[in-house]
């Protein structure tokens, strides 16, 4: 498990130890690619822009195969940390009643591993379910980040639900599809993607950890927890999190997105820069949701600009 899709991702995954239910310990994989401390000052080619990780947080039906290219551009310079969300990737994939599925669990784990590893000076990059679950870390671990990338990504109660995730939330229905059929990961290699389709080994890579029912309980889980109503439990963690945007203002910020994204669509952006009216936008008019494969050059570009300038 720790090496899925090894042809494809060839760094070897670290693991950590989070909890689940009645006690229950489970592995949570990640990357940690590149230096792991700061080159010291005295030395000539030290390089102040190049200090600090790389925070790479992922969502739905991703993994962090998705920030490969994050890694092979930065890791020379930098470190880069890409996380795998407890049952994604290469993970363990505990069932729900071993694992408490939520937003509010996987800012945990995150918030575990950020302490674990010590990150300092941090760049958040995150993408989708990894917007509202990386921005809920930092703002648990303020002092800890520097810089904040976000990419098609919210971190605010949802002003709509589109009907083709709607349809994988129905009863019986939305399960089978999701979790029997593996619907929703086979439908997003042909959704999120506008200018060209995915190579094969993108679209092999992209799937390979959700090969059974059991393994693709998080895919089901992430569906789930999108909260339509006061009443769902993570309705609130969204909404304290929205309330707590303004307050990041003060940091570096860059919103690069996939202009085409029928998911996270440009509404979305717009409310990010109401609350961050100073954040530096790179809107790709002719790519999807995942941004970071429709348009590798660009995205990649401007986060080393961003990365350089900052």
């Amino acid at each position: 498990m720790d090496m899925i899709a090894q042809d494809l991702l060839a760094y070897e995954s670290k693991s950590l130890t989070v909890d689940g239910l009645s006690g229950s310990t489970w592995t949570m994989r990640y990357l940690d690619e590149g230096p792991t401390s700061h080159t010291p000052s005295d030395q000539p080619d030290s390089n102040p822009s190049d200090s600090g990780p790389i925070l790479c947080v992922h969502g739905n039906p991703t993994w962090s195969f998705y920030f490969r290219r994050v890694v092979q551009r930065f890791s020379s310079a930098r470190r880069v940390v890409a996380v795998d969300h407890l049952g994604c990737g290469r993970s363990d994939k505990p069932a729900k009643s071993e694992f408490d599925y939520c937003l509010a669990s996987h800012r945990d784990n995150l918030v575990r591993l950020i302490d674990q590893l010590d990150l300092s000076q941090t760049t958040l990059l995150a993408h989708d379910w990894g917007g509202a679950i990386g921005l809920a870390a930092l703002c648990e671990r303020r002092d800890r980040f520097k810089r904040i990338v976000l990419l098609n990504t919210g971190a605010f109660p949802p002003p709509y639900l589109p009907l083709r995730i709607a349809a994988c939330r129905w009863p019986l229905v939305g399960p089978l599809g999701v979790r029997g059929f593996n619907a929703f990961a086979r439908a997003a290699q042909t959704m999120t993607v506008s200018r060209q389709p995915l190579p094969p080994d993108v679209r092999r890579g992209m799937i390979a950890p959700y090969d059974s029912w059991a393994n693709r309980v998080a895919i089901d889980a992430f569906v789930q927890d999108i909260p339509m109503h006061r009443s769902h439990r993570t309705f609130p963690v969204l909404q304290k999190l929205e309330s707590e945007l303004p307050s990041l203002s003060g940091l570096p910020i860059l919103l690069i997105w996939g202009m085409q994204d029928w998911c996270f669509r440009p509404e979305c952006l717009e409310r990010f820069q109401g609350h961050w009216p100073n954040a530096t936008v790179v809107p790709i008019e002719d790519a999807g949701h995942y941004v970071l494969e429709d348009a590798p050059n660009e995205t990649l570009n401007a986060i080393d600009e961003f990365l350089q300038s900052t």
